[in-house]
Formats: structure tokens, sequence, C-alpha cells
């Protein structure tokens, strides 16, 4: 019988995670509730990284769950606090503080688990992540999006950043899956707090758009009214009936197979919402509530030796898009231009999903939440706005990645460069314009 998952049959009044804790040593105690853990310090330094990454993990547990981390070595109070959580949640606790007992025992992981050391050499040397996922959540806080290393949801709940180690295992446990993509040029990193209000992002990327006015004085932006939305976005995630929904299957008005907000949130707290759930080909999700993590084409792939990719790849005009420089032979990827409709492109990458050897397998359209995080990063680090569609070679994005129930709206957003302010607004998913195209990602 495992040590943190006894028979169910052979002590039933004890639920998975109790019974774990009544056989946790007094170093996980120690473990969880010193800042800086001696316990850590006395395993080999190789499996620090492990130790932490185990540890947060739980404490992001606790803290979504509303567990007091004392709780975890007291039995009594254990059953307390975890008598209304659901099966699965007890189990997933179950396994962490097996895991977590396993190393504090025999000082190294599981022989089936990834070294989160080994996760970071490999994605520093093929996605320079550090440097990305510092920048962005440099930036989250900046705006006020990240606080003490937490967004709050539309439900009211706190849902901690992911952390480096999470993304590195994530990105080290799809590395086969992910090898055309990332050959593909999808080396980009996105965090986006998806569980916030998009009333609250709007609001947020507003504020952005003045401080960066204020700091870049020669940034041509209309300060009286930076942002403009249709008037469908308001409210649009919340309330009990919201009027957009995510990762729909079709755009129609009764038959979407789309998502609430609120019904993924809980379905990524219960551990059942997964890549595959949103269109994307691939495994179990990556096990952060209220964020959904993305990689994309960024803004320079052209350039050799980068230390960091940045901005994201614009949508190239009919008969303009040439593609990624791919780093092996077969693996190129033509570049999905505008001038289709909104159907067209969900068509392509609902089709590409069931066909591992279409260029576009993997990849799923973005939602509003997703452009503006991306905006932010992409003012930040290439000093232009994203989408700047009246250049005459970028286009304005289809969202197809969520979808106005009620008025069957496609949303889309860009740059208005006349009126120097962003744009959010909405399209018949039928209608088709040479100006407006679509950016698909990777979620990881």
């Amino acid at each position: 019988m495992s040590l943190f998952r006894p028979s169910l049959e052979s002590s039933p009044s004890a639920t998975p995670a109790e019974a774990g804790a009544q056989r946790t040593s007094a170093n996980l105690h120690e473990a969880m509730m010193d800042s800086v853990s001696s316990v850590r310090d006395s395993l080999p330094e190789q499996y620090h990284a492990h130790f932490e990454t185990l540890r947060q993990e739980i404490i992001d547990f606790t803290k979504v769950h509303g567990i007091p981390k004392e709780s975890l070595t007291k039995p009594d109070l254990l059953r307390e606090v975890t008598c209304k959580l659901s099966t699965s949640d007890l189990e997933r606790l179950a396994i962490l503080l097996e895991r977590f007992e396993y190393l504090l025992k025999n000082g190294e992981p599981k022989k089936e688990e990834i070294d989160p050391a080994k996760a970071i050499e490999y994605v520093e040397e093929h996605y320079h992540l550090r440097k990305q996922y510092d920048f962005q959540v440099e930036l989250l806080e900046e705006v006020g999006i990240l606080k003490e290393g937490a967004i709050t949801g539309i439900n009211g709940h706190d849902y901690p950043v992911p952390t480096l180690e999470q993304i590195a295992v994530r990105l080290f446990e799809r590395r086969e899956e992910l090898s055309t993509k990332h050959d593909q040029g999808f080396t980009k990193l996105l965090l986006v707090p998806f569980g916030m209000s998009l009333d609250t992002l709007q609001e947020t990327i507003k504020q952005f758009l003045l401080k960066y006015k204020k700091d870049h004085p020669s940034f041509d932006l209309n300060t009286d009214n930076p942002l403009w939305a249709w008037s469908s976005y308001q409210g649009a995630d919340t309330g009990d009936s919201p009027n957009l929904v995510y990762y729909p299957q079709s755009f129609d008005e009764k038959d979407h197979q789309g998502k609430t907000k609120m019904e993924i949130l809980k379905e990524q707290t219960e551990g059942r919402w997964t890549p595959a759930f949103a269109g994307v080909a691939g495994g179990k999700g990556l096990g952060t509530p209220g964020w959904t993590i993305h990689l994309l084409q960024p803004s320079n792939p052209n350039e050799q030796d980068i230390e960091t990719p940045k901005g994201f790849a614009p949508i190239p005009r009919q008969g303009k898009g040439k593609p990624h420089p791919s780093l092996r032979e077969g693996r190129d990827r033509p570049p999905l231009e505008a001038g289709q409709s909104s159907n067209e492109y969900l068509s392509i990458l609902q089709k590409a999903q069931g066909d591992k050897d279409s260029p576009y397998y993997g990849e799923t359209g973005m939602t509003p939440e997703d452009w503006i995080i991306a905006f932010m990063i992409h003012l930040s680090e290439t000093g232009k706005p994203l989408d700047n569609y009246a250049d005459g070679t970028e286009s304005i994005p289809y969202f197809t990645g969520s979808f106005f129930s009620s008025s069957t709206f496609v949303p889309f957003a860009y740059w208005r460069r006349g009126d120097r302010r962003v744009y959010f607004g909405g399209s018949d998913p039928r209608g088709r314009d040479v100006n407006i195209g679509v950016r698909s990602s990777v979620v990881v």
C-alpha cells in the first residue's frame, strides 16, 4: 500500500490526503513552514530546485483551496478543511504529499519524475525561457495584475502565477511532440492570467498605455480615450449567463460547444481542463488554475543567436506571408494569411488536430485576454503597438478561441492608428476582410 495513497476500503473514514498526513515525518512540517528550509539544504544540491517546485505546488494548492499550511501535519484539522474537496482534489493533494515525502526520506526524486534542473537546462537552450519568464512576471507586477504572486479570479479566488520550474517541466515533458512547433518558430512565451475578468484586463491595458505615454512622450496616444470597446465586451465573461464563451467548436449560437470562464476555472481547479479540451493536441494540463500558458512565434525570427525572442509575429497580408526559417528540412509552416473568414480559420485549426502531418497541428485560436497581455509585452519589448494594420503590412486578428454567443460575433482587437488607441470589436464569423486574419498559439 502506497504511503500517501492508502486503500479507502481498508480505511473508510480517512481521506487520501489525511491518511498521508498521518504518516508524514516531522521533516514535512519543517519543510513547509520554514521560509528558508534547513530540510532543503540537507538534500543534495542538484535536488534543491525539485524541492522548491514541489513545495510551491503544495503551497499553491493550499492557497487555491483555502487550506492552512499547518493542517498538512494535523489530521483532525486536515479532515475539517478538506471535507468539501472533490475526490480528484484530494487525490492530487495526496500525490503531491507522497512525492514530497519520498524526496525528504530518500534524498532524491522518484525515478519516474523529471528533475526540474534538467528541465530548466533544456528550456534555456531551446527557448531562453528564464529571461522571458522574469520579464513577463515583472511586467504583470508593474501593471498591477500580479499581487503577492497571485491574481484574483472572477470567482474571488486567488491563483498563484505558474513557476518557472512548472513551465519548464511541462515543456520538457512535451519536448518530442513540441519539437516541430519549436522548429516552426513557436518559442515566444505568453503568460495569461485567464481567470481575471476581461473588464479588469481592459482597464489594465488602458492604464498601461497612459503610463507608457508618460514614460515615452513621443508615443502617439489619445490620452483622453486610449481604448474603445464594443458594448458587448462589458461584463461579457461574468454573471449568471455570460455572453463570451471560450474554445468553441463552432460559431453557432446554440451549438458552439464552448465553455464559460467559470466552467473552465472549475475544471482547471479539479484537474479536468486540459489543452485537448481547448482544441489542442496534447496530454494533461499544466495544473495551474487561473492561467493559460502559450507559445507563439516572435517578431524577430531571422535574428541569429538571439538571447530572447521579442514581441509577436504579425499576421501577413494575403500573398505576403513567408515561412519561418525552419531548423530542419520538411518542417516549413505556410503562414496563415489575412483575408479568410473566422469560420474558415476555425475549420483549418480544427482539421489540423486530427492530422499530425498538418503544419498547424497543435495550434489554437487566441482570446481577448491573450491579446491584451501580448500587446503590453510587444509594446514594452519593441516600442511598437501590436497589430497596427494601418501600416499596410500587419493585420487585425480574429480571436477564434472565443465567441460572443448571444450576438454570434467573433471578437477582434487591434491598434487603430488613426484614432491613436486600442480598439476592441466583433465580426460576423462568415465575413471576410483583407485586413483581418488569425494569430494562433500553442497551449502548453
